[in-house]
C-alpha cells in the first residue's frame, strides 16, 4: 500500500509518515502543491493524503487537477480547515474522504485501508482466498486460522495481491505498489519477497504467469 502525503507542515509530516510506516504502508511525502501535483501525476499511488493551504499550488487545485486528468486514485483531505463550505468544495473537486486536523492517526490509518479497500473492489472489510484471509480494516493476514508474522514489504506484496485476488499483477506494478519513490531497488527482490511469500503461504497459492506477473490463486 503506496500512500503519498502533501504536507507543508514538516513536524506533522514526519509523524504522519513514521506512523503510516509502522503500519505497513509505504509513504512518499512532498511539502507543497507542486511537487505532489507531479508525483500523483507520474507515480501509481494506492491513495493519497492532501493538505488544503498547500504553498505554490492550493489543495484543492491539486485535487481538481488529478481528476480533469483521470487519476481516480482515492484522495482523503486532511485540513484545519473546518467549515462546511471548505468541505463541500473539497468533494466537489473530488475528494473520497475529509478529516480535520486535530485529528488522530488510528483513525486516519482506518480510513485509508477502507479507500483502497473499496478503490479494489471490496465491500466487505473481510477478504478470503483459499485458507488465506485479510482484515483489510485491521491490516491482518491469517492463514488457516492462524495469524502469519510478515515483514513489511511481505505484507505489502501480499495485501497487493489479495485485494486483487485471480488477477495477475506484472512486476513492474508491484514495485510501484510496494517501494517509496527514493527506494534503492534490488533487480530481483519481488522474486525474492514472493519466493518468502510462498514458504510462508504455500507454493501453490501465487501462480507465476511468465513473462506477466504473479497471480493470488483462489483454488490452487
Amino acid at each position: 500500500m503506496r500512500i503519498l502525503l502533501i504536507e507543508d507542515d514538516k513536524t506533522l509530516s514526519d509523524g504522519i509518515a513514521k506512523a503510516l510506516r509502522s503500519e505497513n504502508f509505504a509513504v512518499d511525502v512532498a511539502r507543497n502543491g507542486e511537487d505532489g501535483m507531479h508525483l500523483g501525476d507520474t507515480e501509481a499511488y494506492d491513495a493519497a493524503v492532501l493538505d488544503l493551504g498547500l504553498p505554490k499550488v492550493d489543495g484543492i487545485s491539486v485535487l481538481a487537477s488529478w481528476r480533469k486528468a483521470n487519476r481516480t486514485m482515492p484522495v482523503l483531505i486532511l485540513t484545519a480547515r473546518d467549515g462546511w463550505s471548505q468541505k463541500v468544495e473539497g468533494f466537489k473537486a473530488g475528494a473520497d474522504d475529509y478529516m480535520t486536523k486535530p485529528f488522530r492517526v488510528e483513525e486516519l490509518v482506518i480510513r485509508l485501508r477502507a479507500l483502497v479497500r473499496r478503490a479494489a473492489g471490496h465491500s466487505a472489510p473481510l477478504i478470503s482466498c483459499g485458507t488465506l484471509s485479510f482484515d483489510a480494516q485491521l491490516g491482518v493476514f491469517e492463514k488457516d486460522g492462524l495469524p502469519l508474522k510478515l515483514t513489511a514489504l511481505e505484507w505489502r506484496v501480499l495485501q497487493c495481491l489479495i485485494l486483487r485476488k485471480d488477477t495477475t499483477i506484472d512486476r513492474s506494478n508491484l514495485i510501484e505498489r510496494v517501494y517509496e519513490g527514493d527506494a534503492d531497488v534490488d533487480s530481483n527482490s519481488i522474486e525474492v519477497i514472493i519466493a518468502r511469500l510462498r514458504r510462508k503461504i504455500g507454493h501453490e497459492m501465487i501462480a507465476t504467469e511468465r513473462g506477466r506477473g504473479y497471480r493470488l490463486v483462489s483454488s490452487p
